[in-house]
């Protein structure tokens, strides 16, 4: 016989795993991996890629310029001084190491599911089946 399951009713919320995507450091800081795409229309996070988030900056990678920009969009994302971001490692590389400092780890983590979609509204049917 078939297990009966209740009536699922109203949405649910889904959680993304962001704990591979950054460590904390001795010092409170923590670093990012981050998966660059510079010269794109527009800067933007748009999900991940593997173990680091995917980051579209329209700046080139020319000078730093694509750097500076990334620096200025994770700050922004983060609410931090971009003072407080910095690029660790992978200057000239897309996958790089960022450095966040001021940033509480909770709030890491709340900020990193909103900007990979995390916690979206999804019908609870859909979760059972899993069709999302």
């Amino acid at each position: 016989m078939a297990p009966t399951f209740p009536p699922l009713t109203g949405p649910t919320r889904i959680e993304v795993c962001v704990d591979d995507l950054y460590e904390i450091g001795d010092d409170g800081s923590v670093t990012l991996s981050v998966h660059a795409q510079p010269g794109a229309g527009k800067s933007e996070v748009v999900g991940r890629h593997g173990s680091a988030v995917k980051v579209r900056v329209a700046a080139p990678p020319q000078g730093g310029r694509a750097n500076d920009a990334l620096v200025e969009l994770l700050a922004t994302e983060f609410g931090l001084k971009p003072r407080q971001v910095s690029v660790e490692s992978g200057q000239s590389s897309r996958l790089k190491r960022i450095r966040l400092v001021g940033l509480d780890p909770d709030d890491l983590v709340r900020q990193l599911r909103r900007l990979l979609g995390g916690g979206n509204v999804r019908p609870r049917d859909a979760v059972r089946d899993k069709r999302i």
